[in-house]
């Protein structure tokens, strides 16, 4: 049995995301729980969220003790760009690129 949480529309890049990410898979929920508290950057809170969020559905689902579950996967894909413009100089502009993503995280017994 698994048990799946979602988020979308995520301020934040990919890439980082996927450097936290990529640390998590394969342990057991309540090892990435701990691992994910103490991690120093940014997208581990995110990340700490959707887990936590996931282990909910799977105790909501009655599914073996949630704990003990492992992530399974976790796909961080990319969501929409916000284009923003930023003067410089002799006129031209440059273009920032806000990019957001999509983070899928499953766990499995």
């Amino acid at each position: 049995m698994e048990s799946k949480a979602l988020l979308r529309y995520a301020r934040i890049s990919p890439r980082k995301v996927r450097r936290v990410t990529d640390l998590i898979k394969g342990k057991t929920a309540g090892d990435a729980l701990i691992s994910l508290k103490f991690l120093p950057h940014s997208p581990a809170r995110i990340v700490y969220k959707i887990l936590r969020s996931a282990v909910a559905n799977a105790e909501q689902k009655k599914v073996a003790d949630p704990e003990s579950m492992r992530v399974a996967k976790v796909f961080v894909n990319q969501g929409p760009v916000m284009k923003r413009m930023m003067p410089r100089a002799m006129g031209r502009a440059d273009v920032i690129r806000k990019r957001s993503s999509h983070i899928t995280l499953i766990l499995e017994e």
